[in-house]
């Protein structure tokens, strides 16, 4: 006995809903990765480098070309230090 149609549409539903979410939180990461595709494979050199990058530009995947650094880039340490204990 065939199945009607009627009983087909909520998983017609669900399947567009997963498709339309998937879609939006891949161009959310899109969007937030400077409209960039995913870094794969990043050793620590690359962290490292994409710290520097954020520290210089503001954003975790711009660069700048720059021959000098802005100013206030000299005081902006990478190196994360315990508080004192006075």
């Amino acid at each position: 006995m065939p199945v009607p149609f009627e009983a087909l549409i909520p998983y017609g539903i669900v399947l567009a809903m997963f498709g339309a979410t998937g879609a939006g939180l891949s161009k959310l990461r899109h969007w937030q990765n400077g409209h960039k595709r995913p870094r794969r494979s990043l050793d620590q050199w690359d962290r490292q480098m994409m710290d520097r990058d954020r520290r210089l530009t503001g954003l975790l995947r711009g660069q700048s070309d720059e021959a000098i650094a802005p100013a206030g880039f000299e005081l902006n340490n990478p190196w994360r230090v315990e508080k004192r204990m006075a």
